[in-house]
């Protein structure tokens, strides 16, 4: 592609992000208005004037609002999930979508192993009752990770990360994916989902959220396990039916949660729905053996530089020139 093609790429990106994408965008030939603070509105109102836009999850790109932008060749989404964007019609319309779970594999990898490790050994409970002037040893035995079946579904970038940081703690780790063939290797062993059920003391999700996947573990999914769980979901919240995990948890099928991520979240992931959370929330919230992050699995200083790093390479080796 020549530099005055390239020149003629007109990028908005509407979320904040590392420096790094829109300048190396701009090294690599494309013109850039970076404008975090845009509101939905002002994005309608603009968009037609550009050929790629930039977002994590400020709004959900619609058809309606893609029909607006007239010169779009391109979405790219500074994380890994694509659900907020309308991504049957943008291959509809020849709009190509770039993603860059690569950048923040790492970093759920780790924080899907903090999050297990807190929730067998009650690390953050303990944690609060010793800074509240509280010396509870029995109360707060644990449960050794070696020896336990980990069984993951979802053997794509994040559970793939996560396998890779089980390997010396001496468990079984098998994985289930329904799109994925011939995966085993020195980390993990391809399995089905039934030996998933049959097998596994604990669950680790990393899978994305769509029709398929909404409220797939629901209160017939945990009952077809073998064995009492511990359950972690670093993937999206509506993956879990909350209501149905907490019946579980009540009735002592599943031991513990540890949850990165909530049903209740606004769709930018910045906040919970404030009004009204069900009685499900507070007794998660409650709960000695549940541990609970906001959505930050993928959130380190070192993630956000290469979420921005792969993103524009990947932008770049479309429509720009090389760098």
């Amino acid at each position: 592609m020549s530099d005055s093609r390239n020149d003629s790429i007109r990028v908005i990106i509407i979320d904040s992000t590392h420096p790094v994408l829109p300048e190396t965008l701009r090294l690599g030939g494309l013109q850039v208005d970076y404008e975090p603070g845009v509101s939905k509105t002002g994005i309608e109102r603009v968009i037609h004037n550009y050929d790629g836009i930039i977002l994590r999850s400020k709004i959900t790109l619609t058809a309606q609002i893609m029909q607006k932008a007239v010169k779009l060749k391109f979405i790219g989404r500074v994380g890994s999930g694509l659900e907020n964007i309308d991504t049957v019609y943008a291959e509809a319309h020849n709009i190509i979508c770039f993603n860059a779970p690569e950048g923040n594999r790492d970093a759920v990898g780790e924080h899907t192993l903090g999050l297990l490790l807190s929730m067998l050994n009650k690390i953050t409970k303990a944690d609060r009752e010793v800074k509240s002037g509280k010396w509870m040893r029995e109360e707060n035995r644990g449960y050794e990770l070696k020896g336990k079946t980990v069984g993951i579904i979802g053997y794509g970038n994040m559970g793939s990360a996560f396998a890779q940081r089980l390997k010396g703690f001496e468990a079984k780790v098998i994985a289930f994916d329904k799109y994925k063939f011939d995966y085993t290797d020195e980390f993990v062993t391809e399995t089905s989902i039934d030996e998933v059920f049959e097998k596994s003391d604990i669950l680790s999700l990393h899978v994305p959220l769509t029709a398929e996947t909404k409220y797939m573990v629901d209160e017939s999914f945990i009952e077809s396990f073998q064995k009492e769980i511990f359950i972690v979901n670093t993937s999206r919240g509506p993956v879990i039916n909350t209501d149905h995990l907490v019946r579980k948890m009540k009735e002592g099928k599943v031991l513990g949660a540890a949850l990165d991520v909530l049903e209740y979240e606004r769709s930018s992931f910045e906040e919970l729905h404030t009004e009204g959370l069900p009685e499900a929330y507070h007794f998660l919230i409650t709960h000695p053996r549940v541990v609970i992050t906001p959505h930050i699995a993928g959130w380190t200083t070192e993630s956000e530089v290469k979420l921005a790093e792969i993103l524009s390479e990947k932008i770049i080796r479309v429509f720009g020139r090389l760098i």
